[in-house]
């Protein structure tokens, strides 16, 4: 009776060897295609050195330069705005002026006449990223902007009726005592909690030669940040006595 569970036995190692060789192969492969894969991540890890540390990039958490670190610039009284989203801004004027080029090369203004230009500084007062946006707008008397420009010069409700603006861009210029610059979050620029930067905004029109720093405004007037229709004015130093 012995004998007749024999080669049933027998079957059941040969079975076993046959499974453990196909196992042992089936190691091996997958031990080849794991050095496989380790190959290939050692071929694409940044840096091309297999022995440093990759330094990955999510995407959307990049940053941009935001101009040079600078000192903080004599400025007017700052004044604070929130939008409904909740982003907190504080604002202060610094100065203004004319210039052929403020924002750098551009196309030369016709003779007679210059870009305006005004100076701020823009703070995050919040404890958490917002939203780098522009709240202030350049403003100069109409009667000084080229009649060639003077329909693109649009009046605004609370500011006063012989100023207008100007098409314009802004740009962050500078760094406020060391503050981080610009994060990219999901392809929307943000500013770091607590960051200040020096923006400068000007027009991309012309005005005529004779506007001095005197005759040109910053106000903001947007309703995402005054909601009762009135323009705002930031004073700048001069003018904050």
């Amino acid at each position: 009776m012995a004998n007749d569970y024999h080669p049933y036995r027998t079957h059941r190692r040969r079975k076993k060897t046959r499974a453990g060789r196909l196992g042992l192969a089936g190691a091996l492969t997958g031990a080849l295609g794991i050095t496989a894969v380790a190959a290939t991540i050692v071929i694409i890890r940044p840096g091309g050195d297999p022995g440093g540390e990759a330094r990955p990039t999510l995407a959307g958490q990049g940053s941009v330069e935001a101009g040079p670190s600078v000192p903080s610039p004599d400025a007017g009284p700052p004044l604070n705005f929130t939008t409904p989203e909740g982003y907190g801004y504080s604002l202060a004027a610094v100065e203004a002026g004319t210039d052929p080029a403020p924002l750098g090369a551009t196309k030369p203004p016709p003779p007679g006449t210059t870009y305006a230009y005004a100076d701020y500084i823009l703070t995050n007062n919040q404890r958490r990223p917002v939203l780098l946006d522009y709240p202030a707008d350049l403003f100069m008397p109409k009667a000084q902007v080229p009649s060639s420009a003077r329909e693109r010069c649009m009046p605004q409700a609370g500011i006063p009726d012989d100023m207008c603006t100007l098409p314009n861009r802004s740009e962050v210029t500078a760094r406020i005592g060391g503050a981080e610059p610009p994060v990219d979050e999901n392809g929307t620029m943000m500013i770091p909690a607590g960051a200040t930067y020096l923006v400068r905004i000007a027009s991309e029109l012309p005005v005529e030669d004779g506007v001095s720093a005197d005759d040109l405004r910053l106000f903001v007037w947007n309703a995402r940040y005054t909601s009762d229709l009135t323009g705002i004015e930031l004073a700048f130093p001069d003018d904050a006595g």
